[in-house]
């Protein structure tokens, strides 16, 4: 069976009374889960992002200052209706989570959004400077080995 598709987006104060807001969702809730991380200080910490952002389906934002994992994974529960298919045995989490504060009609805004680990590093290079050693500029320093040189070319 497909899921029902809402034919029209419609804001939280439109759904029309006695009806449940659920029943006009694609249950965004159930799509990701979001934990807080340590905001990162030093070059080590941005490199640990870094790691998370090598996987696939891991972003990380920023909101209100607070750093956070973001795993885009459906939960393996979640029906083709929208529905959960465990809804009596759910989670705890699940049964505290409310529709009066859900992402229903929310656009998904952060303060900072980090898909790939390029984007990371490139915003704690300005930050802290290039990661990897410039030889031109001995002063500066890696967390890692620097990048091997070719191999010799046998003729």
């Amino acid at each position: 069976m497909n899921a029902p598709t809402p034919s029209i987006r419609l804001k939280r104060d439109k759904v029309p009374p006695g009806e449940v807001l659920c029943d006009h969702c694609t249950a965004k809730c159930c799509h990701y889960f979001a934990l807080p991380i340590d905001a990162p200080t030093t070059r080590k910490d941005f490199d640990y992002i870094r790691w998370y952002l090598l996987h696939d389906r891991a972003t990380v934002f920023v909101e209100d200052s607070s750093w956070y994992l973001l795993v885009h994974t459906t939960c393996k529960h979640l029906r083709d209706d929208h529905r959960c298919g465990i809804y009596e045995t759910r989670p705890q989490i699940c049964r505290e989570y409310t529709t009066d504060e859900c992402e229903f009609d929310d656009d998904w805004c952060y303060d900072q959004y980090f898909e790939t680990a390029e984007q990371i590093d490139e915003y704690a290079d300005g930050l802290y400077g290039p990661q990897f050693p410039d030889p031109d500029r001995p002063e500066r320093h890696s967390l890692r080995r620097p990048r091997p040189s070719g191999l010799p070319v046998v003729g």
